[in-house]
């Protein structure tokens, strides 16, 4: 395994990041004269806390990991740009990835000018980490897993993944987008055996905030100095803090939105099973499943002439005719059974 001064970027590690006024300062004060804030229209007057550090401290408490192991971003998107941005060099170097998963790891990789690599998984989505790891070379400096993945919606085979952690060199990040989902338990546990880890995490998918856009990163506390060494400075919004503030302590909430998921999603694709147009539907773990049916496209516009979006994948590698669907409410649930009852018929 390299270590961080292999890997970074060198002009990362020479770089002094931007002062924040409010870093300057911590303690007790009443008057604020050194940020050019205007001194009307409190609280959002003032700049937020760019380290995040009373969420970050929430954080920590329901996902067990120590406050400075932790990057609040915005969006998990943010995280990932950040991967490249810190530790690939333009034109030179590679990142390694597998097909079909989240787009924005390629689309990231092209705004970066890094080239990406991706190796196909199984015809039953499941990972080969000799074929992803046959991809990397000397200027590979990260490899992307998705578990559970998008769009199939299984989570990696926990050997698999360990082969690669134990095997590669560079930075390897894990999305945990869906984990919240899943019974197979986080990667964050590995944080301590694997400086070079990364895991992801989002409050856009269990925890119901996607409008807030806040994304976590879990890592050694050297990668994450140079995270938010890098980022903008104030990247996350007062009302976005304060709202998942509001979300972190009402986990129990959460827990039972989890649960109210899962036993629609059992429902919905026990449902779904009976209806002609279904050909296979493939095992899940996450708030969606993935359904091949007799003609994704046309049943696609077929549901959004009746109101109904769904995601079409029938063009994505290994997923021809599948539709991705996400479980809602059982009134929105029912609504797309009910059109697709009428569709068959």
């Amino acid at each position: 395994m390299k270590n961080l001064d292999e890997l970074v970027r060198k002009n990362i590690l020479q770089l002094t990041p931007y002062s924040c006024a409010r870093n300057e300062f911590s303690g007790v004060a009443k008057v604020f004269l050194d940020a050019n804030e205007s001194p009307y229209n409190a609280p959002l007057n003032r700049y937020p806390d760019p380290l995040q550090r009373e969420v970050k401290r929430a954080v920590a408490a329901v996902k067990n990991v120590n406050e400075d192991c932790i990057f609040i971003g915005n969006g998990s998107d943010e995280a990932i740009d950040l991967v490249f941005r810190i530790f690939c060099e333009p034109a030179a170097d590679n990142v390694v990835a597998f097909k079909p998963t989240y787009g924005m790891y390629e689309v990231c990789a092209g705004i970066n000018n890094i080239e990406y690599r991706a190796a196909m998984l199984n015809a039953d989505f499941s990972l080969s980490a000799e074929r992803l790891l046959a991809l990397a070379d000397s200027r590979t400096k990260a490899v992307f897993l998705c578990t559970p993945n998008n769009p199939t919606g299984n989570s990696l085979d926990f050997g698999e993944v360990k082969k690669v952690l134990d095997s590669f060199a560079g930075i390897t990040v894990i999305d945990e987008a869906y984990g919240d989902f899943s019974e197979q338990k986080s990667y964050r546990e590995l944080l301590p055996r694997y400086p070079n880890l990364i895991v992801l995490n989002t409050m856009s998918k269990a925890w119901a905030s996607a409008g807030i856009r806040l994304g976590m990163a879990f890592a050694a506390k050297e990668i994450i100095a140079l995270m938010n060494n890098v980022k903008y400075p104030y990247n996350i919004s007062l009302p976005s803090q304060r709202e998942a503030l509001s979300q972190l302590r009402r986990k129990e909430r959460v827990d039972q939105w989890i649960k109210m998921i899962l036993s629609e999603r059992r429902r919905v694709i026990s449902e779904f099973s009976r209806l002609d147009i279904c050909r296979k539907i493939f095992p899940t773990d996450a708030n969606f499943f993935l359904v091949r049916v007799s003609d994704a496209p046309e049943i696609y516009h077929y549901l959004l002439g009746c109101g109904i979006v769904v995601r079409d994948r029938s063009r994505v590698e290994l997923c021809d005719n599948a539709l991705r669907i996400t479980i809602g409410t059982r009134e929105e649930n029912d609504a797309l059974l009910n059109a697709l009852r009428q569709y068959a018929k």
